[in-house]
């Protein structure tokens, strides 16, 4: 298997598609797959796209459970445009990330599996830091390591990377990462914020290159990708270019705009009626795709794709009431009737 990290450290600069749980499902990545792509003569959809996309964060433990795993590996599902991707998995306890990777690495083959497993070390919600995970990991550098070495041992044919913080509750990024990278892992990806910070302030781009500084003084081969606030590629491109990064993640400026890596076409270009027409394009994938699933989660869609223009806040307060995408059909009908007559 060719190491998808050699392979994307060989452009200038290369984009990711972050890891959002409820976000970035395998619906979503469709849908992102199809339109961030732009038509060459004889050639078809080709260009744009992420160069890698993410799955959402998955459990080691639930995977590395009989129960929990018919539950959790039909979220691990993708379909071969959304290739290549990365399978991201958290967890505190080193045998049941050995589990998981072991497991991870059987899906899909032997026609095509995953192109490498990421540990998440930098998620800030209550319930994963409860279990010791995520961005509690910043705190427990010895067991992060154990980890890493778990995930290797469990999927020895996969480049294993990891996702994490600049800190916890403070900025020590040069007293953390030290620990990780002598694991010699894959790719790291660094989000330009802290635990305590969130996503409430905006991200430390005045950091980024004394990070990179920092980094290659411990490892010079390791792909580094910067992650957090950045809202175009040209703004990824840039940062790349002034710091050192290897690659650019994008999370938050994905929503409402499936067309974000294709550099052929700008949101703003984007028609009302073709918007609406995504939307529901979207609502109908996911009934199909992920039954299982609430249909609330479509909600957060709702919102970014719908802005800008007349009866707005009347259009998204009666999709917000929605159950499925048959009434999502008939609003969006009902609005365009209302306002062809206006």
């Amino acid at each position: 298997m060719i190491n998808i990290w050699k392979k994307v450290s060989k452009k200038d600069v290369f984009f990711c598609l972050a890891p959002m749980s409820d976000v970035t499902d395998i619906v979503f990545r469709q849908i992102i797959a199809k339109y961030s792509r732009h038509d060459l003569p004889g050639q078809g959809k080709v260009g744009g796209g992420p160069d890698i996309f993410w799955t959402e964060f998955v459990s080691a433990d639930g995977i590395a459970s009989n129960e929990g795993r018919k539950k959790i590996l039909p979220i691990l599902k993708f379909s071969k445009t959304e290739k290549p991707i990365i399978a991201q998995i958290f967890g505190a306890k080193p045998e049941n990330i050995k589990t998981a990777c072991q497991i991870i690495s059987k899906l899909g083959l032997p026609d095509w599996g995953f192109d490498g497993i990421d540990i998440n070390m930098g998620c800030p919600d209550r319930s994963i830091l409860k279990q010791g995970a995520g961005a509690a990991l910043i705190n427990t550098p010895k067991l992060a390591c154990e980890i890493i070495r778990a995930a290797k041992a469990g999927a020895p044919k996969l480049p294993i990377s990891v996702k994490t913080r600049i800190g916890y509750n403070v900025i020590e990024y040069k007293k953390w990462l030290p620990k990780i990278l002598a694991e010699n892992i894959s790719a790291l990806t660094i989000h330009l914020r802290t635990k305590k910070e969130m996503s409430d302030i905006s991200a430390h781009f005045e950091l980024a290159k004394d990070i990179v500084k920092t980094v290659r003084k411990y490892d010079k081969k390791v792909i580094l990708i910067a992650n957090g606030d950045v809202k175009s590629l040209e703004q990824g491109r840039q940062l790349a270019k002034e710091t050192g990064f290897d690659g650019i993640m994008i999370g938050r400026a994905i929503f409402g705009n499936p067309w974000f890596f294709d550099s052929k076409i700008k949101r703003n270009n984007i028609s009302i009626k073709e918007k609406l027409k995504i939307l529901i394009e979207h609502t109908k994938l996911y009934e199909k795709l992920l039954p299982h699933r609430n249909f609330a989660n479509m909600k957060k869609h709702f919102k970014a794709y719908i802005n800008g223009f007349e009866g707005v806040k009347e259009l998204r307060n009666e999709l917000m009431k929605t159950n499925n995408s048959k009434e999502v059909f008939d609003i969006i009908k009902n609005y365009f009737t209302k306002f062809s007559k206006t």
